[in-house]
């Protein structure tokens, strides 16, 4: 098979991604789509699947096979991964009906957290579904979508994520993959690894639920019609797909128990996988990508976003800021700066939490408040690393992707959580990762597609300088949680 070509597509929050790459891991082509995320009330984040999702991934396919070199009759397969978990309602012919509710930035369902939560019981819901029902569960968007928008959920009879709409559009079948399912709390049982039939019902009457598979799997092949559209032969295999950062684990092999990844993109994400179910009420419980593994993340709600804010604010550019914070030393001259700029996820799962700086004098400037926002997203990292440890997860090694896995980045959390991070040769990897799968589906050896090319190793003499102001950085959020809560509260 050292001919085939292997396609992967991710569908992100602002932009979209494919590779093409041969069954040796060459990388024969790259794609990328910007796209906009609508933000139509403030806490709601939608995408038009229809002008994204689908027109990303078919432009994006018909780049990639008219690329010199790529062989549009040797694509051996395609996987796909996205976004989520998301709600995007779609009648009995899988038509979309709206624009796709995304993942745990939209915050509309919080009076249905609320509801289901004391109506199920909370640690019910923990002991069955891995996790707490937050802004990140599907359960919670779909009672909205009932409550608030009546005609659409009349006419709804399907639901979609970025990957499964994909899946249909190329094959026809309603199918979603075990550890999208896992994140549609709480109609998942994560230790019976199936649809939960009476809590779907009872938050969802009516609802048909796609049938399951692992992310891995070949669920169907390219029909006419979609071979027409994208320009991939009829016939292709195609893999059920995943969510976009289980795909990047599998770009970088970080699937097997102990394995740990932190992806730095504009929200920092944090998977760990194990060989039973964890469970802990502040982060997510799940399946992972491999048939019968588990998995515990984590995801905060800012990180690169938050330096691209400051980037925008200074009015100056990434090499310049990078250039100034490294000239500054770990402490940032006495700067201390919680990351909650856009409410926090794990694990808080507070979104009334809000940004706060601290320490500041007339002669601080942008070098220190970059280099502050660079560490308290290290100090976040660690707070989630530490409830990681609480609910029993093994770390043997972490893995760093991402736009962000470079320099002085990785440096700080590396000093501040105290653990070496391994950095591969292709950092920004969700659509390498699901052709990898692809590959590995027909029986290919992808060991050697992405191997390790760096370690970040801790650094000694800043290890004490975080270990002294993290305490600090956990007392600043109680010390200030009030004050944020008014705050947001007054704010329109």
């Amino acid at each position: 098979m050292s001919e085939s070509v292997f396609l992967g597509v991710d569908i992100g929050t602002g932009s979209s991604k494919g590779v093409a790459v041969r069954a040796d891991g060459r990388v024969l082509a790259r794609a990328a789509r910007p796209h906009r995320t609508a933000t139509p009330a403030p806490g709601r984040f939608e995408h038009d699947a229809e002008a994204v999702w689908w027109a990303d991934f078919t432009g994006i396919v018909r780049e990639l096979l008219d690329t010199d070199g790529v062989d549009p009759g040797a694509v051996a397969a395609v996987g796909t991964s996205g976004i989520g978990p998301c709600l995007l309602p779609a009648d009995a012919a899988g038509r979309p009906l709206r624009p796709a509710i995304l993942y745990g930035i939209d915050t509309r369902a919080t009076t249905e957290i609320a509801e289901l939560t004391a109506e199920l019981g909370a640690a019910e819901i923990l002991v069955r579904g891995g996790s707490p029902l937050t802004s990140q569960a599907v359960g919670p968007k779909l009672r909205w979508l009932a409550r608030h928008e009546p005609d659409v959920w009349r006419a709804t009879r399907r639901f979609f994520m970025a990957s499964s709409l994909l899946v249909h559009r190329l094959t026809g079948e309603y199918v979603l993959d075990h550890h999208s399912a896992s994140q549609c709390d709480p109609l998942y049982d994560l230790d019976a690894r199936r649809w939960s039939d009476t809590w779907a019902q009872r938050v969802a009457p009516g609802l048909e639920l796609p049938a399951l598979a692992w992310p891995g799997e070949v669920v169907g092949t390219v029909h006419r019609a979609a071979a027409a559209a994208t320009g991939l032969p009829a016939g292709v295999p195609v893999l059920a797909g995943t969510i976009d950062a289980w795909a990047e684990a599998a770009s970088v092999d970080a699937l097997s128990p102990g394995d740990a990844m932190v992806m730095y993109g504009s929200t920092m994400f944090l998977t760990v996988m194990g060989e039973r179910p964890m469970r802990h009420p502040a982060l997510w419980g799940t399946t992972g990508v491999r048939p019968g593994s588990y998995c515990l993340a984590a995801g905060m709600a800012t990180s690169g976003s938050l330096t691209d804010w400051l980037r925008e604010l200074t009015g100056s550019d990434f090499a310049t800021l990078l250039a100034e914070a490294e000239r500054v030393p770990p402490g940032s001259r006495g700067l201390l700066m919680l990351p909650y700029f856009a409410g926090e996820r794990t694990p808080l799962f507070d979104p009334r939490a809000r940004g706060t700086v601290i320490g500041l004098t007339l002669g601080h400037g942008r070098a220190e408040l970059y280099r502050a926002a660079l560490e308290a997203t290290a100090f976040g990292v660690r707070h989630n690393l530490e409830a990681f440890a609480d609910a029993g997860a093994r770390i043997d090694r972490l893995v760093a992707v991402g736009g962000g896995a470079r320099g002085l980045w990785t440096a700080i959390v590396s000093a501040a959580t105290g653990l070496p991070q391994q950095i591969p040769a292709e950092t920004i990897g969700a659509s390498l990762g699901d052709a990898a799968l692809a590959a590995r589906a027909l029986g290919v050896d992808t060991g050697g597609w992405n191997p390790i090319t760096a370690t970040v190793e801790p650094d000694e003499a800043w290890r004490p300088v975080y270990d002294d102001r993290y305490p600090l950085y956990r007392q600043l959020y109680d010390a200030t949680r009030r004050i944020s809560h008014a705050l947001a509260a007054s704010t329109p």
